[in-house]
């Protein structure tokens, strides 16, 4: 058993998925607006079965051209209605396939919005409320995503990253600049331990910030996926509760 959930963005055509699925505990598998298409989606969903791993949706903006991490301005309906329409659309091939929905992570630029915004913030989690108000959102940890969520009585698990680095206030380095992106395995390993076990995280900056560590993620998409979830998975079986 992990110490922590280790939850990866999944199905999304970068051809590693079944590498990936033995090491995670939790899949967020896209929904088709940012990458993938009903057959990823009922492939992947069936790799997560077959490895007792849970099951998320993964919704996003409408935007394959730029896999989901550019962000756009939507109105409060039109921003309801797509998250909607994408937890109806994985929750029917859910129950096609005989499976359960467990949880729901945003991804890309509406994860980064949804985190500093808390109107953006509370439409996604008023969405998925009212889906299915048993899913569990998945949101940076101490976000706006967590405070809407829990203030509409919905459960959440707050999200560390391993594969990315922080800002000063708990945001994630912006992709944009060059070192937003964890390429060490050394240095990977250690901000998840640091992180599950201490409760903090070293930022850029060199300041170490407060962090709640639920649910750890790792990029599907990563240059060292791979690698990355097979050393984390090793490293949160290796370490016992009691070390903490």
């Amino acid at each position: 058993m992990l110490l922590c959930d280790l939850n990866c963005d999944i199905g999304e055509g970068i051809g590693n998925d079944e590498a990936i699925m033995p090491f995670i505990t939790s899949a967020n598998i896209s929904c088709g607006f940012h990458a993938g298409n009903g057959d990823t989606i009922r492939s992947t969903m069936a790799l997560a079965m077959k490895c007792n791993v849970l099951i998320g949706a993964h919704p996003s903006f409408h935007d394959k051209e730029n896999f989901g991490r550019k962000e756009m301005v939507l109105s409060k309906d039109k921003l309801y209605a797509i998250v909607l329409e994408q937890l109806i659309k994985i929750d029917l091939i859910a129950k096609e396939k005989g499976a359960t929905l467990h949880h729901v992570k945003p991804h890309g630029a509406l994860y980064n919005m949804s985190a500093r915004d808390v109107q953006i913030a509370r439409t996604i989690a008023q969405a998925i409320k009212d889906f299915n108000e048993e899913f569990v959102v998945y949101g940076l940890s101490n976000s706006h995503s967590i405070t809407e969520a829990k203030a509409l009585g919905l459960i959440t698990a707050s999200e560390v990253f391993a594969d990315r680095t922080y800002q000063d206030d708990g945001s994630l380095t912006p992709r944009s600049q060059s070192n937003a992106l964890i390429e060490d395995e050394q240095q990977c390993i250690q901000q998840v331990l640091q992180m599950v076990k201490q409760g903090t995280v070293t930022a850029v900056s060199g300041n170490t910030i407060p962090i709640v560590a639920e649910t750890i993620c790792i990029h599907g998409d990563g240059r060292h996926a791979v690698s990355f979830a097979k050393k984390i998975h090793q490293a949160l079986k290796a370490t016992s509760p009691e070390t903490i």
